[in-house]
């Protein structure tokens, strides 16, 4: 009977301290909400220098310094304590932003000491602590913790393998080399009617309808429009999406047909429309409600191209190497991008960099590298989020076989809204994905 009493009385009391410990975090997550709304923090910029622009003076520096200074005390205590697996996302969360608040705000603190006369619009490296506010931008706009030369490694690996995918499909066609990219300039691969490419988007559209169930538990979302851009300011990218309609850029004649097919994909279903729309309606808690991360967004965007032949849309191999094209552009990008900002490239050197490897597409190298220049980092995010999501595809491939199902990983990454990676892949891989991966 002792024993008993003793068990019971060992229960109660893990019991009581799991109740002191979720009513001491639930305490600290308002104040920790309430406390951040508070210090008006700017949103990130595509620009940096507009960034640099919107640094608050040294007082609400300090202010704000303080306020992360003693979140990332207090979040220690609840790092070994019991408390739920929602619970556990927004300490993730917490800590996440509380570490990367610090990084900007010693940058901030330093640029307050030492700002220019005149800010740079498109030479980072060329600021106080340059390299610095690069990698410190590198991880805001990854959502991540990343090392700079790390990335730039893995970009000219990437490099690679897309280009001997690219290769599969020339030889694919019987082309040599000298025949294959002098023929991708062909006119049958080109459009200057807008009609007759508005229908090649709508076809793509009711294509990717009829087929997703092929790889998604389908969620019912907003139909999404196409129509043609008219945001200048956004020509530079071969479309965008915005309240629920998906954007072709049409201001420069002739349309490249290559990009039909992967573009709607990115940009509308499954991509950025698509998971946009599920994420307005899956709960999140506050402290999720104060964050976005695009690299999310735009990693996943990225990693939807990759499914267009289950899709449908890729109805040919040029289809496919459409997207493969792209993907190159975004490769090379990665290590320009790291070359321009971090290592102090020319433009000459870049734009050689760009020669080297992408072939037959000059005429928008330089106004990659401007954008580049203007915003470091951002175009970053596209192959470093689909690379993530591809690599724990195949993890859970390898590892579960047969009981891998390709409709239950697209709801693991969707269904929780917006999130750093480390926190999405805790989701993917959690212990009850499958029996099989539990034992």
């Amino acid at each position: 009977m002792k024993k008993i009493f003793a068990a019971a009385s060992v229960i109660l009391f893990i019991g009581c301290l799991k109740a002191q410990t979720v009513k001491d975090f639930a305490g600290f997550r308002d104040n920790f909400v309430t406390g951040y709304k508070a210090l008006n923090i700017p949103d990130l910029e595509l620009s940096y220098a507009e960034n640099l622009q919107h640094i608050q003076p040294a007082h609400d520096i300090q202010k704000q310094t303080e306020f992360f200074n003693d979140a990332s005390k207090r979040l220690e205590r609840f790092e070994s304590m019991w408390i739920t697996d929602e619970e556990r996302n927004d300490l993730d969360l917490m800590k996440f932003e509380t570490k990367l608040n610090l990084q900007r705000l010693a940058l901030e603190k330093k640029w307050t000491e030492e700002k220019p006369a005149i800010i740079p619009e498109n030479n980072i490296y060329s600021i106080p602590h340059g390299k610095e506010w690069y990698a410190y931008f590198v991880n805001r706009w990854l959502a991540a913790q990343v090392n700079v030369e790390d990335l730039y490694l893995n970009g000219i690996q990437e490099i690679e393998n897309v280009k001997t995918q690219i290769d599969d499909i020339r030889t694919k066609k019987g082309l040599s080399t000298e025949q294959f990219y002098p023929y991708l300039n062909d006119s049958q691969f080109y459009v200057t009617n807008e009609t007759q490419l508005q229908q090649m988007f709508t076809h793509v559209q009711q294509t990717v309808q009829q087929n997703l169930s092929n790889v998604f538990h389908v969620q019912q979302v907003h139909t999404v429009s196409i129509g043609r851009g008219n945001n200048n300011a956004l020509a530079q990218t071969p479309g965008y999406y915005s309240d629920n309609t998906f954007y072709y850029n049409f201001f420069y004649k002739p349309y490249n047909t290559r990009q039909v097919a992967w573009l709607y994909i990115h940009e509308a279903v499954p991509g950025h429309h698509y998971q946009e729309n599920i994420a307005e309606q899956m709960p999140q808690s506050q402290v999720q409600q104060l964050f976005h991360y695009t690299g999310f967004a735009e990693g996943w965007a990225a990693y939807t191209e990759t499914l267009g032949n289950e899709l449908g849309a890729y109805e040919t191999d040029y289809d496919e190497l459409g997207h493969l094209e792209w993907d190159l552009v975004r490769s090379v990008r990665v290590i320009i991008d790291i070359g321009l900002n971090y290592y102090g490239w020319s433009d000459e050197k870049a734009l050689a960099k760009w020669k080297e490897y992408i072939p037959n597409q000059d005429d928008i190298a330089m106004r990659e590298i401007n954008r580049m220049k203007r915003w470091p980092a951002q175009v970053i995010s596209y192959k470093y989020g689909s690379e993530l999501i591809l690599h724990w595809k195949k993890e859970l491939q390898q590892k579960q076989g047969a009981a891998f199902d390709i409709k239950d990983f697209h709801d693991r990454i969707l269904n929780h809204g917006s999130l750093p990676f480390f926190i999405v892949r805790k989701n993917v891989f959690r212990k009850d994905y499958t029996t099989a991966d539990n034992k």
